[in-house]
């Protein structure tokens, strides 16, 4: 299924049904009096975080959603068939704001939670309401009222405890299918990743967190270059960025240090928020070269970063130090949880 984590829809909801104007019509009943009953209520419209979807593929196709109107009203002060509430599912993890408004509606980010976004119209009022001691045949009744609609900008932010950001070519997708079940698509050119992927990483028997890969990023990428940056919202829910670096780049003339600096800009000038979010260092692809080398080249870069946050040196083609690098990070969500925990 194609990735889509924007869309636009109009919801509606239903309007309410009108009120009766009616007199009870018996035989040997004189003057029987109004009976005119109300009209039903129209249905609202709610948005619902389901678990089995991951995109908003759907909303490509299905833009408009609209409620159930309500019935009007009928003789013997028969009240409406109200009109059914509409749940429009999406994926846990999205984002809503009104178009014209721009008002941020919900974050739904737990399983089932459950929003109205359209109010549903009243029902309008049957002749039998306005009966009084000085108008004993009234023949006033009122209109049921319009159903709420609005536009919604839909807005997929995937939930993972882990973010990888790196250039193309990395290995952020070798190491996610290294260390979790998910199979994204690997190759030996850049951008072969094209919309976020999701991996449970399991750390011990009842212990385990969930890692997303995004596309790589380039230099430029905020003015648009590469795949630009529209994928970076996935990161913001993150808790720890784990910043892949090729030690062993096959154009040589590539600095490593200057790719880092280069996605720290890229970060800074799209979040001030996501930039300051705990960052590791991880040295991928440990496996091209020798100890000697590894540890001059490793060095070198840690010197020009002046690197002073926790660094892990892997090889996710080989699986060499991503055990270390699971339980590392497990702790550090554990660390971090609590803190937040204790803070609340």
């Amino acid at each position: 299924m194609k990735f889509v984590d924007e869309a636009t829809i109009r919801v509606q909801a239903g309007n309410g049904g009108h009120g009766c104007l009616s007199f009870r019509r018996e035989k040997y009943v004189e003057r029987g009096g109004p009976d005119g009953g109300d009209g039903g209520h129209g249905g609202s419209v709610y948005l619902l975080a389901d678990p089995a979807m991951n995109t908003l593929a759907d909303f490509r196709v299905a833009r408009k959603f609209k409620a159930e109107g309500g019935r009007g009203g009928a003789g013997r002060n028969k009240t409406g068939r109200s009109g059914g509430d509409l749940d429009v599912h999406v994926p846990c993890g999205t984002v809503v704001h009104d178009v014209d408004t721009g008002e941020l509606i919900i974050d739904l980010t737990a399983e089932g939670q459950r929003q109205k976004v359209a109010e549903g119209g009243r029902g309008g009022l049957g002749n039998t309401r306005f009966k009084s001691s000085t108008n004993r045949a009234p023949r006033k009744t009122t209109n049921g009222t319009s159903g709420e609609a609005r536009h919604l900008q839909l807005e997929l932010k995937v939930l993972a405890d882990v973010g990888l950001l790196g250039m193309p070519n990395a290995g952020k997708s070798t190491l996610i299918s290294a260390m979790s079940e998910a199979r994204p698509r690997i190759a030996d050119y850049p951008f072969t990743t094209l919309h976020p992927n999701l991996g449970v990483v399991r750390v011990g028997m009842l212990q385990s967190f969930v890692m997303a890969d995004i596309p790589g990023l380039i230099e430029g990428a905020a003015e648009g270059a590469g795949l630009g940056i529209q994928f970076l919202r996935h990161l913001q829910r993150t808790g720890l960025l784990l910043h892949l670096v090729d030690i062993a780049p096959i154009d040589t003339s590539v600095d490593p240090a200057q790719s880092v600096r280069a996605l720290e800009r890229e970060l800074k000038n799209f979040s001030t928020e996501l930039a300051g979010k705990p960052r590791w260092l991880v040295i991928n692809k440990i496996d091209l070269l020798d100890s000697e080398a590894l540890s001059l080249a490793t060095q070198d870069l840690l010197d020009n970063l002046g690197w002073t946050r926790p660094v892990f040196e892997v090889s996710a083609a080989t699986g060499e130090g991503t055990d270390a690098l699971g339980h590392a990070i497990m702790q550090e969500l554990e660390s971090l949880a609590e803190n937040a925990r204790s803070e609340a």
